[in-house]
């Protein structure tokens, strides 16, 4: 970065073209991320907790599996806060997909600094925090009165999930992803008002 002198002798910062080439490039990137999470904000988190999984769930949850490489597992509905507190604690003692997740996030976030810098992509991950946070916890909260459920940990747990696939998506989004990566299809089970939980076994628990 060039330091030239303005009339006082005082030193200006100049950006470089290479510098600005790389702004320029990660603009769009970063449009395209609000926009995402903007649309995020008006989703329906947290509204079909329970209900029979329906044509699109079912379809959603085959793709996310097979990308995930749990082609043998089979989604499973979940009918009440009981049974997301007992699918949850299966979860923690059989982290098998967690561990196939984490795999996959370590090489998105990779390949997102291919496209942003390092300041870049922890701003927008924490913009994507920031939209989406109060809104998600306002969500389970609804959903908390609704089903008299009180347990705040369970009700954390619920909404930390919700962002923690929101990150992932926005992940996805700037590596530039097929609209079926596994974490997109995750992200859109939550957009829809469930809570896909975990797999245990050779069933994917969905609430």
């Amino acid at each position: 970065m060039s330091r030239p002198f303005d009339d006082n002798d005082e030193p200006q910062m100049l950006i470089s073209d290479a510098e600005l080439d790389a702004l320029e490039g990660e603009i769009p990137i970063l449009a395209g991320l609000r926009s995402f999470a903007e649309e995020a904000v008006n989703m329906p988190w947290f509204t079909r907790l329970g209900r029979p999984l329906d044509r699109e769930v079912k379809a959603l949850s085959r793709s996310y599996l097979d990308g995930l490489g749990f082609p043998d597992a089979e989604p499973a509905r979940l009918r009440d806060w009981v049974e997301a507190a007992d699918a949850a604690i299966t979860f923690d003692i059989d982290p098998a997909h967690w561990e196939a997740e984490e795999g996959l996030r370590a090489a998105l976030a990779a390949e997102a600094l291919d496209h942003l810098s390092e300041d870049a992509l922890n701003i927008a991950m924490t913009h994507v925090s920031a939209l989406l946070g109060a809104r998600v916890r306002a969500a389970v909260q609804d959903a908390a009165h609704f089903w008299e459920v009180e347990d705040e940990e369970l009700l954390n747990a619920a909404a930390g999930a919700a962002l923690h696939a929101a990150h992932g998506a926005a992940l996805s989004l700037i590596a530039g992803t097929e609209d079926d990566h596994p974490f997109r299809r995750k992200f859109a089970l939550f957009t829809r008002g469930r809570w896909p939980i975990g797999i245990a076994g050779l069933t994917f628990n969905i609430f």
